[in-house]
């Protein structure tokens, strides 16, 4: 049994993420759009930007995000100021920084999807009148499909496990920004938080283990519903 801490670190986190993963598909299958097809100028730059998350260590985009969308941060302030949006040590910030944590596994996938389709069916489908929109929403996009999910569902679990951007941009408010690895940090930095850590800790795995595992299994019925050979 859990806490009602406990569940509401549970339930604080599911609604973090989910947000995160519902946010993050239109700029996620966007940027792998253009990384994948795109030929620009800074198309170099832009990769490694997309990408730079996950090489710095988690607390430099914090850190990063709080200069910028904190309170007195250009961002921030121009939110606060229009639309009364405070983003600092408010649960939206925490989804913002997971946000910037995930969307490089987000892309990622749906960069390869993009890379792998053959680009006839998309030449067959302009050769008899659709326009360049319609072919991306009828070919396209449906051909990408498995790696969005993988994409979606690895942006959903890796801000169920962010930590470091999360607690340097918003803190650790219970109630407010206190996620499931937050409430490990504090359980475990307490006397006698042993118990409630290791609970939220199988959960974590638990969590983690059936994401992977859903992503392998939903990729695979689209795969065969798509016609793809399946080499398993």
């Amino acid at each position: 049994m859990l806490t009602p801490a406990e569940g509401e670190a549970l339930a604080l986190s599911a609604k973090v993420a989910f947000w995160c993963m519902v946010i993050g598909l239109v700029p996620g299958v966007a940027l792998a759009w253009l990384l994948a097809r795109g030929r620009f100028p800074g198309k170099a730059l832009l990769d490694a930007l997309v990408h730079l998350p996950m090489v710095l260590p988690p607390v430099v985009p914090g850190y990063l995000l709080l200069l910028a969308f904190g309170r007195q941060g250009p961002a921030g302030q121009w939110l606060n100021e229009t639309f009364g949006i405070s983003l600092a040590f408010h649960w939206t910030g925490a989804v913002l920084a997971s946000l910037v944590m995930g969307l490089p596994l987000l892309v990622q996938p749906v960069r390869l999807s993009f890379q792998l389709i053959d680009s006839r069916l998309e030449q067959a489908s302009r050769s008899l009148g659709a326009g360049p929109w319609r072919t991306f929403l009828t070919i396209t996009l449906p051909l990408a499909a498995p790696g969005i999910l993988v994409g979606a569902i690895l942006a959903f679990s890796r801000s169920l496990g962010e930590f470091g951007a999360t607690i340097t941009f918003v803190g650790n408010i219970a109630g407010e920004t206190r996620t499931l690895p937050l409430a490990i940090y504090s359980y475990i930095q307490q006397p006698g938080g042993e118990a409630p850590a290791g609970r939220l800790i199988l959960i974590s795995v638990g969590l983690a283990l059936a994401a992977l595992l859903a992503s392998n299994a939903l990729t695979r019925r689209l795969q065969r519903q798509l016609g793809y050979r399946d080499h398993a």
